[in-house]
């Protein structure tokens, strides 16, 4: 009756956890329905986090719903949002046109370090001054650096799964603290399929290298 009472209590959670690990595996395998399973994820966290006081993670989910459909829309369009085009001005017969996994350049790096400062600075000014938030600090930290990594992700930068390993992290700790515990083991699951996404994506790396030179 415990157990029963629990998850229906905290049956929205629940159903979050479950399409955001779906929604890793997908991103894992490099597949463009992990977008609208990511949008349906987002839709049940803005929830979770609002009635947690986790405004900036609620805040965060509000940009996963933008930037899930840009990512589908740069998946599907191939890397400068439109469909590589042949000789005559189609796209080629046989071509992949879905855009490439791609290492994460020097420039793009700095600039992408610059806006997670920037962010962070914001968003804990925000959170210390204007809202209730237990965990300003912390909160204002796995947001930004979030955001960042989802904009890597939608861009299909390799290096992307780096942020991830440590926003899942430090994620958990955080919902841990807060006794949101299915969403805890969503986040420790995360972390771990966040090394198999590093091993898959590398793979990927290597076969277009290998492809390339043929």
């Amino acid at each position: 009756m415990v157990i029963s009472d629990w998850i229906s209590n905290n049956f929205i959670e629940i159903f979050g956890a479950v399409t955001g690990i779906i929604y890793v595996f997908l991103e894992i395998r490099q597949t463009i329905w992990l977008w609208p399973v990511g949008i349906i994820t987002s839709a049940v966290y803005i929830w979770v986090f609002f009635t947690s006081k986790f405004y900036a993670d609620m805040s965060l989910q509000g940009y996963y719903l933008v930037i899930s459909i840009l990512g589908w829309y740069w998946w599907t369009r191939g890397k400068n949002g439109r469909k590589e085009e042949g000789e005559r001005g189609t796209v080629g017969e046989g071509e992949n046109s879905e855009l490439k996994v791609t290492r994460l350049k020097l420039r793009t790096g700095v600039i992408l370090a610059i806006v997670f400062i920037l962010l962070y600075v914001v968003m804990w000014f925000v959170l210390t001054r204007l809202t209730d938030s237990p965990v300003p600090i912390r909160d204002s930290f796995i947001t930004s650096l979030s955001i960042v990594a989802t904009w890597m992700l939608a861009r299909k930068i390799y290096e992307h799964w780096f942020l991830w390993i440590v926003v899942n992290f430090v994620s958990a700790v955080l919902f841990l603290t807060r006794g949101l515990y299915p969403t805890v083991i969503l986040y420790v699951v995360y972390g771990i399929m966040s090394f198999a996404g590093l091993v898959a994506w590398n793979k990927t790396i290597i076969n277009d290298l290998s492809a390339s030179e043929k």
